[in-house]
């Protein structure tokens, strides 16, 4: 009596784009999260507002974060990504110091997707042409 394994599934290869733009969101998702405590430590939310709110408010933006990077094979994925940075970014209005992780965070999200792109586009063109071997 034998029994065949089946072979595992195939993961769905992903492109640069995709991969490097979610290293990017999973890693500011954090970011995200502290920056939602600093908000609550220093109490920067304006005065009918709770203070807690800012825990929430960074737990929701790092949830979404995280979740995003599920979504970014699709062009609607990459833009979510880019309302996350400006969520990020307006926070700064808040917390001043945001606006360095804006930056910094926007910058290597805007590397990830645009670089990542072009390498995705150049694989593709790669694939469909192979270069001749001398």
């Amino acid at each position: 009596m034998t029994t065949q394994e089946a072979p595992p599934p195939r993961r769905r290869p992903r492109g640069a784009a995709e991969s490097l733009g979610s290293i990017v969101l999973a890693f500011e998702s954090i970011i995200a999260f502290l920056g939602g405590l600093v908000v609550y430590g220093l109490r920067a939310l304006p005065e009918p507002i709770a203070p807690w709110w800012g825990i929430v408010a960074g737990a929701v933006v790092a949830a979404l974060m995280i979740v995003t990077t599920r979504f970014l094979r699709y062009s609607w994925g990459i833009a979510l990504g880019w309302v996350l940075q400006v969520v990020v970014a307006l926070g700064a209005f808040l917390v001043p110091a945001l606006a360095i992780v804006a930056l910094i965070f926007g910058g290597m999200y805007a590397y990830a997707t645009i670089k990542g792109a072009a390498l995705d586009r150049r694989n593709a063109q790669l694939a469909a042409n192979p270069p001749e071997d001398a």
